[in-house]
């Protein structure tokens, strides 16, 4: 009996193939996100890029449906469908660096855009085009009469639409956290090869290349291939995803660092021979001896505490100090305590800093660390979170952030941070952080933190580590007016400012490299 006699597998096609669709678009996030950032920019490319491709695979498969109502054409398309998607996590981190160069060669600004653009184009567009030829054929090949045209349409698109239902919550919360992203495209690749071995079965045709194209598939699975994003990099002890970030973290012989972001970026660090880090951590420490009262306990909040760098050199410097943190992702947590030694009795809530703000007490310094390349969270950046935070400031105290897109241009988002920021303090310091783009900004009630600083940095011993780092911070430290460039919970375009900032980045690493074959060579 042919398989498509059965309504029951027709439905079943429409039900696996919605979902599949789904599947692979959380995928492509997951892929796309180590190298792009996750941000609305880059869900935007990918939305818009599945949509072209479902409609280009709509009116192509209901034209092939009425030419040739051959089903064994639309089963032979499942079948392309599974192996290229099965391919994808093979060769989709080599696409994205080969597009990624082409784009960096060609195009002068949004560079972000474009890269991400062509690799979900060349990556997504075809699979996804086979998949969006399935509906319009199961129309054809299930609707006989017109006395039941109705239900029948109806019915196939509600088990599409419940499939991609289920697309959407497994891969977030059952097959990426737990198994990870090649696996994910794995799994659906072999349940859309499963449907077509199915039917050729069904009509005793095709048996042996479907059992080789869907074997073929599985046995991907246990291909000792090296499934490293970075795949270049030999120094990483741990890979993984959570349903956040992509993680990874690396050791050398000096540290022991976490990074959420492919390419560069250090989100954690942890120095085996103790110290100062070297990066804006150091900086940041100028904030507990802005606030307070000397030689009286302090208190500490990290919103962003990562693995807790900074919360460790605060307890370090400054033994009358307690803190806590705020980290959103769970596997961080684990991993401050599994490699960077995070002590036990650092409380670290895993809850979103702002939502945890709302029914926090009060502190003496708030550090602002949630911000991650362009992946700025708008709650996080806007006029009513930085009153939230003066909010639960004590009298005196200091909030400390850490911003890492600096760039020459006016305009950055650093300035509309700077802005928003001088809007609701009226205190507000920065000083930018050598060799690298971070600037932090310390804002408070007190108008006198600076010279508070600077006199408590007098008074330490000589030769101290922590005063000459302090000493650095001071000789930078400037002191900002504010604007009129201020962000809201109602209007806050992180996402295409952070993107701007990448692009003058970008273009000034060319530049003092000579270009892309300067920056390889």
């Amino acid at each position: 009996m042919k398989a498509v006699n059965n309504r029951y597998f027709l439905y079943a096609t429409a039900f696996f193939s919605g979902m599949s669709v789904m599947a692979v678009e959380m995928g492509a996030s997951r892929l796309l996100t180590p190298y792009f950032s996750s941000s609305q920019v880059i869900w935007t490319v990918i939305i818009g890029i599945i949509m072209i491709a479902m409609a280009i695979g709509n009116v192509w498969g209901g034209r092939m449906a009425d030419k040739d109502p051959n089903p064994k054409r639309l089963y032979g398309r499942l079948l392309v469908a599974a192996v290229w998607t099965a391919v994808i996590p093979l060769v989709g981190r080599f696409v994205i660096l080969g597009v990624t160069f082409l784009v960096v060669s060609a195009v002068k600004s949004n560079y972000l855009v474009w890269a991400s653009f062509g690799s979900c184009l060349v990556l997504f567009v075809f699979p996804l085009m086979l998949l969006g030829t399935v509906t319009p054929s199961l129309i054809k090949y299930a609707t006989g009469s017109l006395t039941d045209n109705g239900r029948t349409v109806g019915t196939i698109e509600a088990c599409g639409t419940i499939g991609s239902i289920l697309g959407t919550f497994l891969p977030t919360f059952v097959t990426i956290p737990g198994f990870g992203t090649a696996v994910t495209f794995y799994i659906f690749a072999g349940i859309l090869a499963l449907l077509s071995v199915i039917y050729f079965f069904s009509i005793g045709e095709h048996r042996v290349r479907g059992v080789v194209l869907a074997g073929g598939i599985f046995a991907l699975i246990f291909l000792p291939i090296n499934m490293s994003f970075a795949f270049w990099d030999d120094m990483i002890i741990y890979e993984d995803e959570s349903i956040y970030n992509y993680l990874r973290v690396r050791e050398d012989e000096e540290n022991i660092i976490l990074s959420t972001n492919v390419l560069e970026g250090v989100q954690s660090i942890y120095r085996k021979g103790g110290g100062l880090t070297g990066m804006y951590y150091d900086y940041a420490l100028a904030a507990p001896l802005m606030a307070g009262e000397a030689d009286k306990p302090m208190s500490l909040l990290v919103l962003g505490m990562g693995t807790g760098t900074y919360a460790k050199q605060c307890l370090t410097c400054f033994p009358n100090m307690t803190a806590e943190g705020v980290e959103i992702d769970r596997k961080i947590v684990d991993l401050s305590h599994r490699y960077f030694e995070l002590p036990e009795d650092i409380p670290v809530t895993v809850e979103d800093g702002r939502a945890m703000l709302r029914n926090a007490g009060t502190y003496d310094v708030i550090m602002v660390d949630a911000y991650q390349d362009i992946t700025i969270p708008f709650q996080m950046s806007s006029v009513e979170f930085f009153t939230l935070v003066r909010e639960h400031l004590n009298p005196g105290g200091v909030m400390v952030v850490n911003m890492n897109m600096r760039t020459d241009t006016e305009g950055g988002i650093n300035d509309y941070l700077i802005d928003t920021i001088a809007s609701v303090f009226p205190e507000v310091d920065t000083v930018l952080v050598s060799n690298n783009t971070n600037q932090e900004l310390f804002a408070s009630e007190n108008e006198n933190i600076v010279s508070d600083l600077a006199a408590r940095t007098a008074a330490l011993p000589a030769g101290d580590p922590l005063k000459a780092q302090l000493e650095r911070v001071l000789a930078g430290m400037e002191q900002e007016e504010g604007g009129d460039r201020i962000l809201t919970d109602d209007k806050a375009p992180v996402e295409l400012l952070g993107m701007q900032a990448l692009d003058a980045l970008i273009r000034d690493t060319l530049d003092a490299y000579g270009g892309v074959v300067g920056l390889l060579g």
